[in-house]
């Protein structure tokens, strides 16, 4: 009882001191912290947070993005972004916990300024719980490869490797670790192809990292890629080993040519974490949250996992000309 006590004068106060900021220039204006805005998923998140915050913009408030130049350091980055916010006078922000031990410092300072947080993308239920946020948005990252894992496991593939090219950060491990999960409870067994974080996006160094491991390893016949670019740059290294058709693969999030991939038989599957709601929702809570008080009481709000596959893919691509997905 002491800690509910504790809780609600706490939020309460962190309540009031939002309102006061906000009061002073009429609107909420709000920090998203993301990942780069040339990285296809995240130009989606972007997206998302940005048109949210078109009724901030008329209210007076503001939706500010803030990325990395690179994944090279991205825990240490990620936690200067989430500082720079805090002294260019956010009234609200929304982060991905990547790196916890990394950023969970400077999320616990946004909390200790009385500013409203909203962890999104990575991190789950347990990091806003842990650090004091109002909900969460996005994926479970471990159910998220789980899916992947057992979409492949079920369909008779036994021997799989995650190929992580952003070691080190708590969201893609998970990945991994769910791909292997969901590959053993189909029966087969899984391992993380570990590559450094320079090679994240780059289609060279990835697909010479794929063909060289499913060479040394012929038994492989199944990989699981973090993101659009990996999972392109993953079935170039199989054509390029000569595994074409014997190698399936499955990644997370999509895009045109991930689609084009499915539709054409050279990828299984691809794992759908919803990137535009996540910065879509997790902007309107926190827009909501400053100018009205409100709040979300289901505070884990799930954007994924969801498969896309020979089944549903058509569907999908009339939801992207539609401008909905």
């Amino acid at each position: 009882m002491k800690l509910l006590t504790v809780l609600a004068t706490s939020a309460a106060l962190a309540l009031s001191a939002t309102y006061a900021v906000a009061g002073s220039h009429g609107g909420a204006n709000i920090f998203v912290v993301g990942g780069k805005p040339d990285d296809p998923f995240w130009s989606r998140v972007k997206k998302g947070a940005e048109d949210a915050g078109v009724v901030a913009e008329s209210q007076g408030g503001s939706v500010t993005w803030l990325g990395p130049q690179n994944y090279d350091n991205l825990g240490p980055d990620a936690a200067e972004l989430i500082r720079q916010a805090i002294d260019q006078g956010a009234d609200a922000i929304v982060g991905p916990d990547w790196v916890p031990e990394a950023m969970d410092p400077a999320f616990e300072a946004v909390v200790a300024a009385g500013i409203p947080l909203v962890i999104y993308n990575a991190g789950g239920i347990e990091a806003a719980d842990r650090l004091g946020a109002l909900n969460y948005v996005g994926a479970v990252d471990y159910k998220s490869g789980y899916a992947g894992g057992e979409y492949l496991g079920n369909a008779g593939h036994k021997n799989g490797a995650c190929v992580n090219t952003l070691p080190g950060a708590a969201n893609i491990e998970a990945f991994c670790n769910g791909f292997n999960d969901g590959l053993a409870a189909a029966g087969g067994n899984g391992s993380v192809l570990q590559l450094p974080a320079t090679a994240f996006g780059d289609a060279t160094a990835v697909a010479q990292a794929v063909r060289a491991h499913v060479l040394q390893n012929p038994q492989i016949d199944a990989m699981f890629a973090i993101g659009d670019q990996d999972t392109n740059a993953t079935i170039s290294g199989i054509q390029q080993a000569g595994k074409a058709g014997k190698v399936h693969v499955c990644g997370m999030n999509f895009n045109d040519s991930i689609l084009a991939n499915i539709q054409q038989g050279t990828q299984a599957c691809a794992i759908d974490q919803q990137g535009y709601q996540q910065g879509f929702f997790a902007v309107s809570i926190l827009n909501n949250h400053v100018m009205y008080g409100t709040t979300i009481p289901t505070r884990e709000i799930l954007t994924g996992p969801g498969v896309i596959d020979a089944s549903n893919v058509e569907l999908v691509i009339a939801g992207v000309k539609a401008g909905a997905r």
